[in-house]
């Protein structure tokens, strides 16, 4: 519910060194009627995963959410559900269910952990009458279940509460962000009026030169306009990432990406001359339109900002964007020449505030650009070289051509 690498690799050291602890005072200090050592090594090795770069490096990879979902599930309402049962329901593991209940909903959704103890309970259950093992009358006591039942409701309560909670300061941030992108777009908009005010006025009786000079800064001044509306989108899009729309809007790859890189607001002649697109097989997705152009609007800036940093200046085709076909699935490809990015950090780009830009991006930018793929079943990937550029493939399911709907955004 609250990831980050440290309280990962944190909860898997806890998992290890708990269970080395609990088994020995279970044993030695404070016997209990059935403890298990090739059990508790099995619950312990769950821990081991967590402590590894492959798995707590990227918080928001399916594996890492599978991994960590499974090793909370099989230690605690499976495993403490099993010791409670062949403890006979005693004092010590009443106790323990009731705590691992309340830790169980804290470290998941208060749904997902309502099912996990339903099925833990139920096949932990299943498991010991399978095995001929009989329940003891105090493992099924009124008032052990009546404990039971109370902490189960006190724990579904307190899940159900901080999801509300979360669910209430999203709901702010998002008003609050709304208000000011109201603020920001109206002095916005009036810079886009002077930009067609300046271009009326290079319409006049002046020199040839002086008509084109306003014309150029009209459009700077448009396109700048354009990429601040941009940025609010995204910054909003940001603060919802796990509320990513999910429309059924039809794109053809190709136009897609024509239409961004003749719209995005260059800095300059130069910087537009460097920008070549390739159509090796176009190909069609079902996604979001407009999240998707912000996709390939920050992978472009990204990109562009590496090759300034590079010590030529950009030349046409030092930034490329391919569209085609391969291995069965569609793919997008942004490449530069730029600088390209460390190998240490190619693992981490796509982490929550994580950046390569010091102290000028927010680390923000790469993992919308991941949720937005994801959202469309895709996968972001990037191969760079420092000092040779980088490459960010958008690979994408095909899918035929569908009619527009309403919800699509052109």
């Amino acid at each position: 519910m609250h990831p980050s690498r440290a309280r990962l690799q944190y909860l898997g050291a806890f998992t290890i060194l708990g269970h080395i602890a609990f088994g020995w005072i279970w044993i030695d200090l404070l016997p209990q009627p059935y403890e298990s050592v090739p059990t508790r090594l099995a619950m312990a090795s769950l821990g081991i995963p967590l402590l590894f770069g492959r798995v707590n490096r990227d918080l928001t990879s399916k594996a890492t959410i599978w991994i960590f979902s499974l090793a909370s599930w099989l230690q605690l309402p499976m495993f403490f559900s099993w010791m409670y049962w062949l403890n006979g329901g005693n004092d010590v593991w009443l106790a323990s269910v009731s705590c691992m209940l309340v830790i169980y909903y804290h470290l998941t959704d208060w749904r997902v952990a309502t099912v996990g103890v339903v099925a833990g309970a139920g096949l932990s259950l299943g498991l010991t009458q399978m095995l001929g093992i009989p329940l003891t009358q105090t493992a099924t006591r009124p008032d052990h279940l009546v404990v039971l039942a109370f902490a189960w409701g006190a724990a579904v309560m307190l899940g159900a509460s901080s999801a509300n909670l979360r669910r209430t300061r999203l709901i702010n941030t998002l008003s609050t962000m709304g208000v000011m992108a109201h603020e920001l777009r109206t002095p916005l908009a009036t810079v886009h009026l002077m930009g067609d005010v300046l271009r009326n006025l290079s319409q006049h009786d002046l020199p040839e030169a002086k008509q084109k000079k306003f014309d150029e800064l009209a459009t700077r001044l448009q396109n700048l306009v354009r990429s601040m509306n941009r940025q609010i989108d995204t910054q909003i899009s940001n603060a919802q990432l796990i509320r990513l729309p999910r429309d059924k809007s039809s794109i053809r790859a190709a136009e897609l990406v024509q239409d961004v890189v003749l719209h995005y607001p260059y800095r300059s002649s130069r910087e537009r001359d460097c920008v070549q697109v390739h159509i090796q097989q176009d190909f069609h997705f079902v996604a979001s339109r407009q999240l998707f152009s912000q996709v390939l609007t920050n992978l472009m800036k990204n990109a562009l900002h590496a090759l300034a940093s590079a010590s030529n200046a950009p030349s046409p085709g030092d930034l490329r964007l391919d569209v085609g076909v391969h291995h069965g699935k569609g793919r997008i490809a942004v490449s530069d020449d730029g600088i390209g990015i460390a190998h240490e950090q190619q693992t981490r780009i796509f982490e929550p505030f994580f950046s390569t830009l010091a102290g000028a991006g927010n680390g923000l930018g790469l993992t919308f650009c991941k949720n937005v793929v994801e959202a469309a079943q895709g996968h972001l990937s990037v191969h760079s070289e420092p000092g040779l550029g980088a490459v960010f493939m958008i690979d994408l399911p095909i899918q035929p051509p569908i009619p527009a709907t309403s919800s699509s955004t052109r």
